[in-house]
């Protein structure tokens, strides 16, 4: 392959890392190639009013904020591509990246391809994502303050985000499709000795209600037990079950954790058997379960971006 052919860097994904990554490159002058894969954007995407990013004393909508990233990364001369990874092959320099129809060789890889949100994959569910149904509770919770909100889910995250939800709700009902809760005892304590949350065990949502008007309205229960359906009246619902790291093409090239989420080195550095991986690095929720908000993971994609200048600088480019 010819050395003018060879990318200085490729960012996989077009989140809040990822584009952060991609501004900070493109002004070094490293012209990233940004491979959008299958949520581009991120999860800002399918969110509403976000508050709590710096600069936006009214707020701004979440992808009104990934257009402006983009729009300024492409600016300092970045590249955005839809495209989806077929594979990839780290054993070898530069390193390569198949797209199917087409090859991609780059010296340096940023993977900010982030983690998807688990849904219960309802019509009425997904009709109403930025609407009154949400996956994060520190983005979203103040909008339903003095309302009733219900949490799906029966292990930590879905404690966590009921809890973190009674600064703002009258009740939070946590809704679990089974009579066990995988929660930590800590933590499921903690939820039932809070005098504004309340239980529904063996309990799965069916439809979620305001479709017409746009809105939460409601949500069609069914017991598992007995059968009986019922309506519980909630102005929100939100997911706590879970997020996917969208790692699953990394299996065997590099660490991961027992979810599958990229274990990383002074936050960007990845790494093999214990070992960094020299010129691969990630930024975001792929490798941040602990936080997951967008200006963590625009900061460690600036990290990123950082690590691959002086990557490229110490190896002669």
């Amino acid at each position: 392959m010819s050395e003018n052919t060879t990318r200085d860097t490729v960012i996989l994904g077009s989140g809040c890392s990822g584009l952060t990554a991609a501004i900070y490159t493109a002004r070094a002058n490293l012209k990233p190639l940004v491979l959008e894969g299958h949520e581009p954007g991120g999860q800002l995407s399918i969110t509403t009013l976000v508050e709590n990013f710096p600069g936006w004393p009214e707020g701004i909508q979440g992808p009104e904020l990934i257009e402006n990233m983009k729009k300024q990364a492409v600016r300092f001369g970045t590249e955005l591509r839809m495209a989806h990874l077929n594979s990839i092959d780290l054993t070898r320099r530069p390193f390569a990246l198949n797209l199917g129809k087409e090859t991609i060789h780059t010296r340096t890889l940023i993977i900010a391809s982030g983690a998807s949100a688990r849904w219960l994959n309802l019509p009425s569910e997904q009709a109403l994502i930025g609407h009154g149904v949400s996956s994060c509770a520190t983005c979203d919770g103040f909008f339903f303050s003095g309302k009733e909100i219900a949490v799906i889910g029966g292990g930590d995250s879905a404690m966590e985000e009921a809890l973190f939800l009674t600064r703002f709700a009258t009740k939070v009902t946590i809704i679990n499709r089974s009579e066990r809760f995988r929660a930590s005892k800590i933590m499921l304590d903690r939820a039932m000795a809070h005098k504004q949350i309340e239980f529904l065990p063996n309990t799965i949502v069916d439809e979620v209600l305001g479709v017409e008007d746009k809105d939460v309205k409601g949500l069609r229960l069914k017991n598992k037990t007995t059968g009986v359906e019922s309506v519980l009246s909630v102005s929100a619902m939100f997911l706590g079950i879970g997020h996917e790291p969208n790692a699953k093409a990394f299996t065997g090239m590099m660490d991961l954790d027992e979810d599958g989420y990229i274990l990383t080195r002074n936050n960007v550095f990845t790494t093999l058997n214990g070992e960094i991986i020299p010129g691969v690095f990630a930024c975001g929720d792929i490798q941040d379960r602990r936080y997951r908000q967008a200006i963590t993971a625009a900061g460690s994609g600036c990290m990123a971006a950082l690590e691959v200048e002086k990557y490229l600088e110490e190896h002669g480019r």
